[in-house]
């Protein structure tokens, strides 16, 4: 059923673009990234309904993990960074 809406989604704006096209007017790129990312939403979450739970945990785990390694990643680079400057 979700990925009916989203397929039903995508094509709903696929048929905007072109409708836009051809009546010449503009399309603003923050329209079609937006518009990109809530069909991504509804395929995501359409992947992630069709998981079995442990998967579904793991898959939780390592994006959870992922985050955790970015922000200090980030933490030690503006450290570096801010000794190297003084």
């Amino acid at each position: 059923m979700v990925i009916a809406i989203g397929v039903l989604a995508a094509l709903a704006l696929f048929g905007w673009l072109i409708y836009r096209g051809v009546k010449d007017k503009a399309v603003r790129a923050h329209t079609i990234s937006y518009g990109l990312s809530v069909i991504a939403g509804v395929f995501t979450y359409a992947y992630f309904l069709s998981l079995n739970y442990p998967q579904l945990v793991k898959i939780l785990v390592s994006i959870l993990l992922g985050i955790l390694l970015i922000i200090l990643g980030a933490l030690w680079q503006r450290r570096k960074a801010s000794k190297q400057g003084e």
